[in-house]
């Protein structure tokens, strides 16, 4: 799946879940909730470890430098993350995510709870892609009713 650089996350992400939501809901009352969101978020997260690869090659992140100035880029600049950083150094890198738009776009489409398989989730399996020498943590989310998002990167 290509992306266009043009359009801006938030937006690709409200297309994506105008197709998938109501596919998704249709599969869950025809399979089971638990065996359909298994078999989506393996998919999405398949798809995100491979944009993540393909940004690798675009963008060469070697340094927590060079993932702080990746991580500055789409959604934060765009506007649809709004974010604390907390720690950056040649070894780590962590900031609190304290405004979230993909949290209010999914309560809009009353697929809250979509959201942690649709977009949270491909966070960790991006950054597999995107930097396999740094370790990524994140312990909670606004999605899941967090009062922020806490990334952590760490140099392996």
């Amino acid at each position: 799946m290509t992306t266009s650089p043009e359009l801006p996350l938030l937006e690709r992400r409200r297309i994506e879940a105008g197709v998938l939501v109501p596919i998704i809901r249709a599969m869950q009352a025809e399979f089971g909730a638990e065996r359909v969101n298994e078999i989506v978020g393996r998919t999405i997260r398949n798809i995100a470890r491979a944009q993540g690869e393909a940004d690798r090659a675009r963008h060469h992140v070697e340094t927590m430098h060079d993932l702080a100035e990746r991580s500055a880029k789409g959604p934060l600049a765009e506007g649809s993350l709004i974010v604390d950083v907390v720690e950056q150094t040649d070894e780590r890198f962590g900031f609190n995510v304290t405004a979230c738009k993909f949290v209010e776009m999914y309560d809009a489409m009353g697929a809250r709870d979509l959201g942690p398989l649709l977009s949270c989730g491909r966070d960790f399996a991006y950054f597999e892609g995107l930097a396999p020498g740094v370790s990524f943590e994140r312990t909670q989310t606004r999605m899941l009713g967090a009062d922020h998002c806490d990334f952590r990167y760490r140099k392996d």
